[in-house]
């Protein structure tokens, strides 16, 4: 299989490493298997092969070859996924607490092994089918975030739902249990800085190399009892983003451990046996598609929100 890519970055977005940049743009394969690639010299850039600590630039054209099957995936024992929409080339998944989107290790179970398993058991793929096509997620949810995952089926479908979230043209719209009265919408802007060892972000006013620019807008729903539901839009989509941006700026998600408030935290945890941030990946909204997405153009899906999360803000009087 052929790859062949023109580098485009946004501005103020992370310049990445060619491995890294590949893994943004081809989900379906492995960091570990592009990695394997690059060291193979099966990936050019501009005509040349390149170690694996090369930056792109913006403008670099990028060939791989793809000569061997890409890893075989774990067996996970069938779930009843909560499909909330599907046709041959895409589907969109409402995914549970708990639940990693994409194994980080070798031996995890995660919701592309579920959706992997649902495909060869609904007939739309084959064990054969593995060898050459991996279907996979197009925007990952940390483990306890809930929400609308959506995959590609196909790899028409894949590429096409991978460019529009690159491109920011598809909305996505959370909802969230923050502590504290917000009255006002409001836009926040920033860096965010990831520690790669720890898994945590930092959000800075000012840029730092490394750092990444990132936007949140979000509109109050209703506030009571000390806190307020919201709705966010996430227009930039980094690590953590909307849990350490409304931290940063006085109020945390109920529940996060992270970047939370441990006293707040620790009465959820008690009342309510809260064990991780009430977030939820509610809302997509469509543009405009044409071709492969022509079936969900302009169309927006809606995710319900889990039972504990509507539970706790049905009782704090916010729904």
């Amino acid at each position: 299989m052929t790859e062949e890519f023109k580098a485009e970055y946004t501005p103020g977005e992370e310049i990445l490493r060619i491995d890294r940049f590949l893994g943004s743009r081809l989900e379906q394969v492995s960091r570990s298997y592009l990695q394997k690639l690059v060291k193979d010299g099966a990936v050019l850039v501009n005509g040349k092969p390149v170690k694996s600590s090369y930056k792109v630039e913006n403008g670099d054209r990028i060939r791989l070859e793809i000569p061997d099957a890409v890893e075989p995936e774990i067996e996970a024992e069938p779930m009843a996924l909560d499909i909330l929409y599907e046709d041959s080339d895409i589907i969109l998944i409402n995914k549970p607490v708990g639940m990693l989107s994409q194994k980080a290790a070798r031996s995890d179970e995660s919701l592309v092994e579920h959706l992997i398993s649902y495909l060869i058991q609904s007939h739309a793929l084959t064990e054969e089918d593995l060898r050459t096509f991996r279907p996979s997620i197009c925007n990952r949810l940390d483990r306890n975030t809930s929400g609308i995952v959506a995959a590609g089926k196909s790899m028409a479908g894949l590429q096409s739902l991978s460019q529009m979230f690159h491109d920011r043209t598809i909305g996505k719209y959370y909802l969230c249990l923050t502590a504290g009265i917000i009255e006002k919408p409001s836009r926040v802007e920033g860096w965010l800085f990831k520690d790669e060892r720890t898994n945590k972000v930092e959000i800075l006013f000012q840029e730092r190399p490394g750092s990444a620019r990132i936007i949140t807008e979000y509109r109050p729903i209703k506030s009571h009892d000390g806190v307020t539901l919201l709705e966010v839009h996430l227009i930039t989509g980094k690590t953590h983003q909307i849990r350490a941006h409304l931290a940063s700026v006085g109020h945390p998600l109920i529940g996060d451990h992270k970047y939370g408030a441990s006293q707040i935290n620790r009465e959820y945890e008690q009342k309510y046996h809260l064990q991780s941030q009430l977030l939820h990946a509610a809302r997509l909204q469509f543009p405009v598609c044409t071709q492969t997405l022509c079936n969900v153009s302009k169309k927006e899906f809606t995710a319900p929100l889990p039972k504990q999360f509507y539970r706790i803000a049905a009782e704090k009087g916010v729904l």
